[in-house]
């Protein structure tokens, strides 16, 4: 069930995003009277789900959930329809307008999502605030794996700075040292302030799922709550309401320690210490190949820690949400920088649908909904603005260089680029898909 709600609310999201996209280029297409002979959601390969005609446009919606577009009349396009352009040009076609009035239509689309973004933001700042944990509250420390202590790091530091300027929000500290290129941490440790250095290897492994940095939690009271859909303890006996005070008569203090010695003895049986109406009972079990025991705690993240909650006002919110969208456009344009590094080899890290997918959670939540509808709506504006050929940055960058040379490339080279840029997005798409694919053949 939280695969499918995973699905819908890709595909909700994407369909928003789609529609607003090609909304852009079609208003701006119509403010300059040039003809729009389709608007389709999604593509549509051989056939089409559905489809009307109204006017001299075709609205419909495609099969193929990889995108939309807008056919526009007299406009090279993915269609590549040759037969239309070796026709004369008409007054309401795209080729026949002003070169500023092209320009315009084609970043119609990329406006359009940033736009969006920025509407998000503030509305979602509006309803529910924005909350967050403070580093100055992440009490008991942090918790790391074996590529953080490599680094330096330890199980109960307390981050104080990173590159000496403190961190307000402690989910920002992993993202900060990967996008600004973070060269120390400086933490608490027994007392006292340790300077430690971030290796350049350091951001290649975090973007392989290692060395990340998280908020240290007490084991205990760990009373059960409910059961995974693999759970060793409750077919072992287990019950909700029961306390799990110990493993092997093996106390903990933190929680990391527990799953340390789960991990540990993964491959054996163990016994689970629980406390059933105040009264000790030891229950044998094997974890999951995992090292799992497949129970939930009761205890909240917001129970343990003392999270900050600021409020807007509607007033308050519209600055709040422009300034949140510039930030994230800002470090996204930074993160260009690391996936075409050599160093950090983050092309290895990307991923296509299932990766998108697997941001959203498994329970239908519109604050996270309309959180990363906004950050999908620039990314995709982003990307739309690559200088790619196929892409609107494509058609943007051959209108710059008639604009500032008076010269129009021809219409066969146009042609030629299009053919270029569809077999790069292609590959791209293959890439991205196919680290997917790869990484769950490795589970």
């Amino acid at each position: 069930m939280a695969i499918l709600i995973k699905i819908l609310q890709l595909l909700l999201s994407l369909s928003i995003l789609v529609i607003i996209h090609e909304l852009g280029h079609f208003l701006l297409a119509k403010l300059f009277k040039t003809r729009i002979e389709k608007f389709y959601l999604f593509f549509d390969p051989w056939f089409s789900i559905f489809k009307i005609k109204r006017g001299d446009t075709e609205y419909g919606m495609g099969w193929l959930p990889l995108g939309g577009y807008v056919k526009i009349s007299g406009m090279i396009d993915e269609s590549l329809d040759k037969e239309q352009m070796k026709k004369p040009p008409q007054p309401w076609e795209f080729r026949s307008k002003p070169s500023w009035q092209r320009l315009l239509i084609m970043t119609g689309g990329v406006i359009m999502n940033f736009i969006l973004a920025m509407l998000i933001y503030v509305a979602v700042l509006y309803a529910w605030g924005e909350t967050y944990l403070p580093t100055s509250n992440v009490s008991y420390g942090i918790v790391t794996d074996s590529t953080g202590y490599e680094m330096g790091l330890r199980n109960g530091d307390k981050i104080l700075s990173v590159d000496n300027q403190y961190i307000e929000n402690f989910n920002h500290i992993v993202s900060d040292i990967i996008l600004n290129s973070r060269k120390t941490i400086q933490v608490e440790r027994d007392g006292q302030r340790v300077n430690i250095d971030i290796p350049q290897e350091y951001v290649q492994k975090i973007l392989k799922g290692q060395g990340l940095i998280d908020a240290r939690t007490p084991f205990g009271p760990f009373v059960i709550s409910g059961f995974g859909k693999e759970s060793p303890a409750r077919m072992a006996g287990a019950m909700a309401e029961d306390e799990l005070v110990g493993l092997d008569n093996n106390s903990f203090t933190w929680y990391d320690e527990f799953q340390n010695y789960l991990k540990v003895n993964r491959s054996r049986t163990i016994v689970m210490n629980l406390l059933r109406g105040g009264e000790k009972i030891d229950i044998p079990v094997t974890p999951t190949a995992a090292g799992m025991l497949g129970i939930a705690s009761s205890r909240t993240f917001d129970r343990i820690f003392e999270l900050k909650t600021i409020r807007y006002g509607f007033l308050e919110s519209i600055p709040a949400g422009i300034a949140k969208g510039f930030k994230t456009i800002g470090d996204y344009l930074k993160q260009f920088k690391i996936i075409f590094s050599r160093n950090t080899k983050a092309y290895e890290s990307l991923g296509g649908f299932i990766t998108i997918g697997s941001i959203f959670p498994g329970v239908w939540d519109w604050h996270s909904f309309w959180n990363l509808t906004a950050f999908l709506s620039i990314i995709l504006a982003i990307m739309n603005i690559l200088p790619i050929p196929a892409l609107d940055g494509g058609h943007v960058m051959f209108l710059l260089y008639e604009v500032i040379s008076g010269r129009k490339p021809s219409d066969k080279f146009l042609e030629y680029a299009q053919i270029t840029g569809m077999v790069i997005l292609l590959s791209i798409l293959i890439l991205a898909n196919g680290n997917d694919i790869l990484r769950l053949l490795r589970r």
